[in-house]
């Protein structure tokens, strides 16, 4: 009998999710404790188990050699650089991931954040609510130059919808996609043409050796102060040190960010700040989004190879 083990508290507690996994996998056991399960208690939750979803738990050689018996990791949502590939390799254990399920629920994030920050919204809102009254001089979207770093799955969606805006598109991606470029009128540029051109920068990256990092004090110092600054990927991409410094100053307009390094951050000062826009990681968390991601999950316990 095959034994499946659902670490994930969000997949767990989701009716749908939950019923459809058990109608597959009658005897599979969720995740009710309510607690982010991590080291030796993640190690006891699994064990005994042919096949497992995880979602933002942590699957490396210490987890993975005390568990022989596991064969299989589905994947609920589209992130994997919690997962340790060459490990999984090792220990000859499956991946069931599917890319871009997400895509639309975070590219229409990264809209509302751009029209909130280029209208004042955040500011507009704490104005009224304290009592004030006076008019933000903003800007729209349309027209804007959007640079774009990373064209993955979110990039290609988020730049299929600023077409809409009518948006000069720039993106840079260490891939090229020359058909995707031609079709939709995206213009491919260096890094650093982009970063000093566009009145709008978003992220669109995994988190890895060559990307931590990537927007330096450097690399930031090279938008213009009236730009904004997007993070809906992964955390670690930016120096959140020189972006502060940068936001207080005015050298750059405004940021908004939905993922950080260290995550719920504790830099309050820079979460404080007016031109600064923070969410709690919930670029994947449309309702659309979540059961998509789950039905991926789902999919992959049986549809998995070895990476």
């Amino acid at each position: 009998m095959t034994r499946v083990a659902v670490a994930s508290r969000s997949f767990s507690r989701h009716p749908l999710l939950r019923s459809e996994l058990i109608a597959r996998y009658p005897d599979a056991t969720f995740n009710d404790s309510g607690s982010s399960l991590s080291g030796s208690a993640l190690v006891d939750f699994l064990a005994g188990h042919d096949r497992a979803i995880t979602a933002l738990e942590t699957v490396d050689e210490a987890l993975l050699s005390q568990l022989p018996q596991l064969k299989v990791i589905s994947k609920y949502g589209v992130g994997i650089d919690m997962l340790d590939l060459s490990a999984l390799r090792r220990h000859n254990v499956a991946l069931g991931w599917t890319a871009g399920v997400n895509r639309r629920s975070v590219s229409e994030l990264v809209i509302a954040f751009a029209i909130a920050l280029l209208r004042h919204i955040p500011q507009g809102n704490a104005l009224v609510r304290d009592g004030g009254w006076r008019q933000l001089m903003g800007r729209q979207l349309t027209d804007r130059v959007v640079g774009i770093v990373g064209c993955g799955h979110v990039g290609k969606d988020l730049a299929r919808l600023l077409r809409a805006f009518g948006c000069r598109v720039l993106a840079h991606d260490i891939l090229d996609f020359p058909e995707f470029y031609a079709e939709s009128g995206v213009e491919p540029v260096s890094l650093d043409d982009l970063l000093q051109a566009a009145d709008v920068v978003t992220l669109h990256v995994p988190l890895d050796p060559s990307t931590k990092g990537m927007l330096d004090a450097r690399r930031l110092g090279l938008m213009r102060s009236d730009a904004i600054l997007i993070n809906a990927a992964r955390g670690g991409l930016v120096d959140e040190a020189a972006l502060k410094a940068m936001l207080m100053d005015g050298r750059l307009a405004a940021a908004a960010f939905d993922v950080f390094a260290g995550e719920p951050p504790q830099d309050m000062e820079l979460l404080r700040l007016p031109n600064f826009l923070a969410t709690p990681h919930i670029g994947g968390s449309a309702e659309e989004a979540v059961i998509a991601m789950g039905r991926a999950a789902i999919a992959g316990l049986d549809d998995a190879r070895v990476p």
